[in-house]
């Protein structure tokens, strides 16, 4: 088994196998050729932070792209089943069972912008030779090459898991070339990166006869004496283009399997977890506790906590602009006060100490800012930037996100309409109802100004819950949100652990039951449990009056406020923003 090696986030590479179904394209010796096989980090945009190192392919003379198998599968990966009519120079029309994925991305090793790709087909195979992927020794050789050896990761214990076609034109676009010397290699660079093409070393006697002598479209033969055309006293090479197909079949049965898809819904525990979901899952386990009537739970580090670099000034500089707007608007800034005011008052947020202001290593600087919510134009929500960089680090790529437990919203609608008396609620800013451990806070500092003064210098603060804007919140939230259904379902029924498990999306719980009565026992219990462990249900709308009647009129939607229940007609309201 091969060893992994570190990428350069310090996360460790678990390599898998690259086969063939050609025993010579699986050569991994010395060659005196090379091609577009470059290193790429690829990822899907359900989980955009985890990465994995990969060789792609990038192949002008292939239609479709292909992943490999092993490749999908150590990225948690699970695509829909298909047949592929695969017609290649080997075999026509032949018929392989394969997984249609879709949502994947590329990026360059040393770039950050990413490429999405088509849908992906899954090969058990995928035909690479190892010793024809460009490295910095090769580019040293040529005089002409030597400015992109720098460009050029040296080779990595990775496999070979993906081959780019030519219907993702963008990551085979040519940005750059460094044209030939004679018959030497070229220089091609694309937004993946550089590569080299061509024969590296024309002085090797071998040079026309590499033991890889079939590319993944051409085949190349001689002439036979008897062909050779009147003017040509010597036979030359001919080259054979084989057209390369592949189609999807869709029989009947996965006609019907595929259009059930649409309304199907997995259960949680079914989906496919990877390790990285297993580790999160494990930290959280362990570590999550009941304190003071609220969970507390770590942040789900990949690895222990990270000793980091002091980021404070990026900090300031972020927080300079922020005063500039301030000055220029005025409503801006009183907003702004409030939901900073809101955070420290409620102990979300807590000013550090003089003590704790000496520890520098396991330290974090948030950066922050305003958004306004695009249907709520007079609401300004304060977002934490944990994707902000300081020396190629982040905070949000040190935190697992773990696992994709939120429920189908197509199946939370269906079952919302399939009982005559309907209701909606909502959990009180549910990301900021979870404490943070003790030992993680400071990896969630911030500057502000005390009183929102910019006239004094900015103070530092950290969260103590956890916030909008970290990639692992959702998955802490919906961890912590289950665990208090499970453990609720003995004192408040089976119904209401049902109810917040499967008729939540995020933090908007849609219910349908048969009675009223129902409805505000279902309302009452679940409110109760929520309660207990430092969860407040509101913004309560119905179809029915008589259920909203038994509800507070400070629980009710703002949309009832001025509403007289026992005369006027209750009013059309909407629901995850339809």
């Amino acid at each position: 088994m091969q060893e992994g090696t570190n990428d350069e986030r310090g996360s460790t590479l678990r390599p898998v196998e690259s086969t063939s179904g050609t025993t010579l394209l699986n050569s991994t010796g010395s060659s005196r050729k090379t091609s577009m096989i470059l290193p790429v980090y690829i990822s899907h945009t359900d989980k955009p932070n985890n990465e994995r190192l990969v060789y792609a392919i990038l192949d002008s003379q292939s239609d479709t792209t292909f992943i490999l198998q092993d490749t999908c599968q150590s990225l948690g990966l699970a695509g829909t089943p298909v047949k592929l009519k695969l017609s290649t120079m080997h075999a026509e029309n032949k018929v392989i069972d394969s997984t249609k994925v879709q949502g994947l991305m590329v990026r360059g090793f040393n770039n950050p912008q990413k490429i999405q790709l088509p849908s992906a087909y899954t090969r058990n195979i995928m035909p690479a030779n190892r010793a024809h992927i460009p490295t910095p020794e090769v580019a040293e050789l040529w005089p002409h090459l030597r400015p992109i050896a720098g460009s050029i990761l040296p080779l990595q214990n990775c496999e070979v898991g993906l081959l780019i076609g030519y219907n993702c034109a963008k990551a085979l676009t040519p940005r750059d070339i460094i044209a030939p010397n004679g018959n030497g290699p070229y220089g091609q660079q694309t937004d993946l990166g550089w590569g080299i093409v061509g024969v590296v070393d024309t002085t090797w006697e071998g040079a026309d006869c590499d033991h890889v002598g079939v590319s993944h479209r051409i085949v190349v033969r001689d002439v036979t004496e008897d062909l050779a055309l009147f003017n040509h006293p010597r036979p030359e090479p001919a080259f054979f283009s084989v057209r390369n197909k592949v189609k999807e079949i869709i029989d009947p049965n996965s006609l019907i399997k595929m259009f059930g898809l649409d309304f199907s819904e997995r259960h949680a525990g079914s989906k496919c977890l990877s390790q990285e979901d297993r580790k999160f899952l494990s930290v959280l386990e362990e570590r999550t506790r009941l304190k003071e009537g609220r969970y507390e739970m770590p942040l789900p580090f990949r690895n222990a906590m990270p000793r980091l670099p002091n980021n404070k000034e990026m900090a300031l500089q972020r927080l300079r602009p922020l005063k500039g707007r301030f000055k220029r608007d005025q409503a801006y800034h009183a907003k702004y006060i409030k939901c900073m005011e809101d955070l420290i008052d409620k102990g979300h947020a807590e000013r550090v100490t003089e003590e704790d202001m000496v520890q520098t290593n396991h330290v974090w600087y948030l950066p922050h800012h305003g958004v306004y919510h695009p249907k709520k134009p007079g609401k300004l929500r304060v977002v934490f930037d944990g994707s902000a960089r300081y020396r190629s680090w982040s905070l949000n790529d040190l935190l697992l996100q773990g696992p994709d437990f939120i429920n189908s919203l197509c199946g939370v609608l269906c079952r919302f309409r399939k009982e005559p008396i309907a209701f909606v609620c909502d959990i009180e800013q549910m990301f900021l109802q979870f404490r943070v451990e003790a030992c993680h806070r400071n990896y969630l500092r911030f500057l502000w100004w005390r009183n929102g003064d910019v006239n004094q210098e900015p103070s530092t603060y950290r969260m103590t819950r956890h916030l909008f804007g970290a990639v692992s919140s959702p998955g802490c939230a919906n961890f912590a949100l289950r665990k208090i259904a499970t453990e609720g379902k003995s004192d408040f029924g089976m119904d209401v652990s049902n109810f917040i498990k499967r008729d939540f999306y995020v933090d908007d719980g849609l219910k349908s039951v048969s009675t009223p009565e129902e409805a505000v026992s279902l309302i009452k219990r679940s409110t109760a449990l929520c309660k207990r462990n430092g969860l407040v249900l509101h913004k309560f709308l119905s179809n029915s009056k008589e259920v909203l009647k038994e509800i507070p009129p400070e629980a009710r939607a703002r949309g009832l406020t001025n509403i007289d229940i026992h005369e006027d007609g209750l009013p059309i309201e909407r629901t995850l923003g339809i």
